[in-house]
């Protein structure tokens, strides 16, 4: 009997410290991240910002018990959504620059009899250098393997209710007891450079519209902040990134309380348990903030299964 198979797509992370200059390496090795026409002078530019940046980034990941938290979370997460779907399913992921790669999950699905494979990219947004990069690593693995698999893709789910939910539940978490009003609320988007944009890329028009969305939904569930904003984090280098970068935004906001919630991200990784509740957590105490509050993603939480769930159905039907 024919069996469909669900794969997760995501960048990855170290599953320990000697692969941290691997997923360096691989992430600026990516056409997609680094846009330069020539493979030299991708892989001269690629290899001094890893040179650059690898020491640092082992000790980031040094202190979040020597690897990513992504690896832990996308498992529990394809361990509850297999339960949830039964045996008749094969739930899988794969990771764009660390194990398991995209080649390794193509070849476990060639020794079962696979009829379709649902890739389901866990960016809630459509990005060049995000979903693009994660889909076409798997079709090229895909395709080079030969299999007669009929692949069938989505590339953004940020309007879907139930995803959007289980944002509203952590950050309701997150708030708890306190008064909503004493908070500002920051939705922070990974950057992305100003000329991928003007390039195509929709991706600031998808976060500007889930933003809009999730405000709605706030406003619904009576949950009146101060005020709502949108930034971006985690820029590189010195050319024109979306703006207003997260420090710029913090520098305006009243430093009564904030609340972030990483919109860009579905899993926590180092951009949000290092970079958002470590070194932003950092600027934030400089200005004087009493509060500074970091939601959790949705990780592997039942709304998001549940999410997940209805976007195989809605790509099935």
């Amino acid at each position: 009997m024919k069996k469909e198979a669900i794969v997760l797509l995501n960048m990855g992370g170290p599953n320990n410290l000697n692969e941290v200059e691997m997923f360096l390496k691989n992430m600026f090795a990516d056409k997609n991240i680094l846009t330069m026409k020539s493979n030299l002078v991708r892989k001269m530019v690629g290899g001094l910002i890893v040179f650059n940046r690898a020491e640092a980034s082992q000790e980031i990941y040094r202190e979040l018990g020597g690897k990513s938290p992504i690896v832990g979370h996308t498992k529990n997460l394809v361990a509850k959504l297999q339960k949830k779907l039964g045996e008749k399913f094969i739930v899988d992921f794969a990771m764009r620059y660390t194990p398991p790669f995209a080649c390794e999950v193509v070849e476990k699905l060639a020794k079962e009899d696979v009829d379709k494979i649902y890739l389901i990219p866990l960016y809630p947004q459509y990005s060049t250098t995000t979903t693009k990069s994660s889909l076409e690593d798997f079709e090229e693995c895909y395709h080079k393997s030969r299999g007669n698999a009929l692949l069938v893709e989505i590339k953004h789910f940020f309007e879907n209710k139930t995803y959007n939910k289980a944002v509203i539940e952590n950050i309701k978490k997150t708030v708890g007891e306190s008064e909503y009003r004493d908070f500002d609320i920051i939705f922070s988007a990974h950057g992305l450079p100003q000329k991928i944009i003007d390039a195509g890329d929709v991706y600031e028009k998808h976060v500007n519209r889930h933003v809009e969305i999730l405000k709605e939904m706030m406003q619904e569930e009576n949950m009146v902040f101060h005020e709502v904003h949108l930034a971006y984090q985690s820029k590189v280098g010195r050319m024109e990134w979306l703006k207003p970068s997260l420090e710029d935004k913090l520098k305006t906001v009243r430093n009564r309380g904030v609340v972030i919630f990483p919109i860009a991200f579905t899993i926590d990784n180092s951009e949000t348990d290092y970079e958002l509740d470590v070194e932003y957590r950092e600027i934030a105490q400089d200005l004087g903030f009493k509060e500074y509050r970091v939601c959790k993603c949705p990780n592997d939480s039942d709304l998001f299964v549940e999410a997940l769930v209805e976007i195989y159905k809605k790509m099935k039907s």
